[in-house]
């Protein structure tokens, strides 16, 4: 058995829940190595570079369903072409990018899916909305913008206590009324299961380490 599908079913004897989608994060990895997992029927990826996922996902996409994720920082500049391409983005985090969405899911006729990203741990060098600012950009993003904002998004901070900030963010996405929850990684996807994450994002333990 191919070793990526090998590790994919490793990771998918600790999910027990229909309802929680693995996204196999694919940035970095050439198509080769992530096709075996495309032909078994998988149809979650995500890319951190809209370049990068242009080169590599534009010809398989109009041949196969495949929902692509935006994982990393968006830049102003790749909006367009990311509401061309991705399904998913996880990484809606200020008013500028946001605006900048709608106005171009209404030129191009397009509806995506939106994660808020979160800055839950108020890290200066991560991105995301601080907590006291969260109410007032959903409202603008759904209300004023109708983006279609499915639920939230963080990374913790690497301080070893991960479950604290995954109750907390569920908390938030509750408090909104919110459906879906992007939180969970290699090291603590099964925390952030424990916390009702319904999509967590995979890559090392799936493809290997990248070089």
């Amino acid at each position: 058995m191919n070793l990526v599908i090998r590790n994919f079913k490793k990771i998918k004897k600790n999910i027990d829940n229909d309802n929680i989608n693995i996204i196999a994060v694919s940035k970095s990895f050439s198509y080769d190595h992530i096709k075996p997992l495309v032909e078994m029927g998988h149809n979650h990826f995500g890319e951190n570079k809209v370049q990068e996922a242009f080169i590599k996902w534009s010809k398989i996409k109009s041949m196969i369903n495949i929902n692509l994720h935006m994982l990393g920082k968006l830049q102003s500049n790749k909006a367009k072409d990311a509401i061309n391409l991705f399904e998913f983005i996880h990484s809606l985090d200020n008013p500028k990018l946001a605006t900048l969405l709608a106005k171009f899911e209404n030129s191009l006729q397009i509806k995506r899916k939106y994660f808020i990203q979160v800055n839950i741990g108020r890290e200066k060098q991560k991105s995301g909305i601080l907590i006291e600012q969260l109410d007032s950009f959903y409202t603008y993003c759904s209300k004023e913008l109708k983006l279609n904002v499915v639920g939230l998004m963080a990374i913790p901070p690497n301080d070893g206590n991960p479950s604290k900030y995954f109750k907390n963010l569920m908390e938030l996405n509750y408090s909104l009324g919110l459906n879906e929850l992007s939180m969970g990684m290699s090291e603590d996807f099964k925390d952030a299961i424990n916390y009702n994450a319904t999509f967590i994002r995979i890559g090392s333990a799936i493809f290997g380490p990248r070089v």
